[in-house]
């Protein structure tokens, strides 16, 4: 990379589809190949163009959409087997499936906002008790 390229605030197109929440592989090739200013990102989020509108729509997605759209971890996907970027009916045809492992995952994930959410209310009476002491 040049002194200038990192002036006009590029990234990598693997950083800039991470942005875009879609996965590299699936992009047209002029996009995979070339850099992206920060200025082409905020138009691609501002003004998606057909191929974006369409790989956000149907996919296939990262694992970390993947995982959000099935209500697990990264973790979860990984321990149920899942490796590659799916696609939205992919994902549609495991949840109607609804295999052991994704049920297992899914509760293992709401323990884990469950408990979130607790360690968050601790927090916050403990700070609005420091204050009271103030």
């Amino acid at each position: 990379m040049t002194s200038q390229h990192q002036n006009s605030q590029t990234m990598k197109p693997a950083t800039a589809a991470k942005k875009l929440g879609v996965y590299l592989e699936a992009t047209p090739a002029e996009f995979r190949e070339g850099v992206v200013t920060r200025d082409e990102l905020n138009a691609l989020q501002a003004e998606p163009p057909a191929w974006l509108v369409e790989l956000r729509r149907t996919g296939p997605h990262p694992r970390p959409v993947v995982a959000a759209k099935l209500g697990v971890s990264i973790s979860g996907l990984a321990r149920g087997g899942v490796t590659e970027a799916l696609t939205t009916e992919q994902i549609e045809a495991l949840k109607q499936e609804n295999p052991e492992w994704l049920q297992k995952e899914r509760a293992t994930q709401a323990e884990v906002r469950k408990e979130a959410v607790r360690i968050k209310q601790v927090q916050a009476e403990r700070a609005e008790r420091a204050e009271r002491r103030d």
